[in-house]
């Protein structure tokens, strides 16, 4: 079954439907039917937390992420394993830590795929599947 990693971007085109949320509705509609799995670093999670909450302050921060987690989003824990991967990454390539925790868990195995608005994930497309949504 593929597994798609979603980074905050993604999720962000999705909250604000910006360019790519379409996409990212057929991707959450897909994991609440069950053919696919929609996975997000506990990293990334937090950077839309708290995005949500500076744009919009805690009870509506609750509300999307409440909404979200009813899409059958699995939030996947910063394991020590996990981090210091992600701190490899971010050194050997230069990108910053949080998304060096998505193309971490898109590395998993061949079946995950990162998806994202970010095009630094240019610079490790070599690593791992990763699907870019349109540019604003």
């Amino acid at each position: 079954m593929i597994v798609f990693v979603l980074d905050s971007c993604a999720m962000l085109r999705h909250i604000d439907d910006e360019a790519g949320a379409d996409r990212m509705d057929a991707i959450l509609h897909m994991a609440l039917l069950g053919d696919a799995e929609v996975q997000i670093p506990a990293v990334q999670w937090g950077e839309i937390a708290g995005i949500q909450r500076k744009r919009f302050g805690a009870l509506e921060q609750e509300r999307t992420l409440q909404r979200l987690l009813q899409i059958n989003i699995h939030v996947i824990p910063a394991t020590a394993e996990r981090a210091v991967h992600a701190a490899e990454i971010k050194e050997d390539r230069k990108l910053p830590y949080a998304d060096a925790f998505a193309i971490e868990l898109a590395m998993d195995s061949p079946d995950h795929v990162l998806v994202t608005a970010d095009y630094d994930f240019k610079a490790v497309d070599d690593l791992a599947r990763i699907e870019f949504l349109p540019m604003k």
